[in-house]
């Protein structure tokens, strides 16, 4: 069953969404901000997300930068802002398509079946990535040999992964993994590569792949 998340922060446009989402055998997951919206998200792994951009806490296209950051999960922006400048911001953030309000639930609806069928046609690009002597696929959420990630491990390690070869900014892992008020907890993420190596790399203490670059950031060299 697709998984769907949808953030909004009208309460009755959300339960009219879920009603038809379910009615149409959707799993439907809801919030009302965008800091519960990225919580949700890595914790259940939609397979699509509806966004509004007017969220009361975090501005849409910033909730955008934040999942796009460890997610190539298909995001279908749905607003109340018809400029050209706002659909530009939100496609360029990387949402996958826009619906402007007032809509109508057949072309919402339409709209998700086309994301959905051309996302698909890249999963297989994100399956399979060796890491050591270990295979993650990133869409299914699994490595070989049971290794087992934690939530966040799976975060910061997608971000890696979906980025190879290029270095990755320690603000940056931050922000996406825990947020803008964590900007100075690098020592986060130094606690959390080493995590990643000892359950992936043939030699933690001297890793070829989940690489750190001396107060910079870090990077996946395949």
């Amino acid at each position: 069953m697709t998984k769907i998340l949808v953030v909004d922060d009208e309460p009755q446009l959300l339960r009219a969404l879920r009603i038809n989402l379910v009615a149409r055998h959707y799993d439907v997951e809801v919030a009302r901000d965008g800091g519960t919206a990225l919580r949700h998200a890595a914790d259940w792994h939609p397979d699509l997300v509806v966004l509004d951009l007017g969220l009361p806490d975090i501005d849409g296209v910033e909730v955008i930068h934040g999942l796009r950051g460890w997610t190539s999960v298909p995001i279908i922006v749905l607003s109340g802002r018809a400029g050209s400048a706002d659909k530009v911001d939100a496609l360029d953030a990387g949402a996958d398509d826009y619906v402007t309000k007032p809509f109508g639930i057949d072309e919402l609806l339409a709209r998700i079946r086309a994301v959905t069928r051309r996302s698909a046609a890249h999963d297989g690009e994100l399956a399979e990535i060796a890491v050591g002597d270990h295979v993650v696929d990133l869409v299914g959420m699994t490595v070989s040999s049971g290794v087992r990630l934690t939530p966040t491990e799976w975060n910061l390690l997608a971000i890696l992964l979906r980025n190879p070869g290029k270095l990755i900014s320690q603000r940056r892992l931050l922000t996406e993994v825990w947020g803008d008020g964590y900007l100075k907890e690098t020592h986060y993420l130094r606690q959390y590569m080493v995590q990643l190596r000892r359950k992936l790399e043939r030699d933690p203490a001297h890793p070829r792949h989940l690489l750190t670059e001396p107060g910079m950031g870090y990077r996946f060299q395949p």
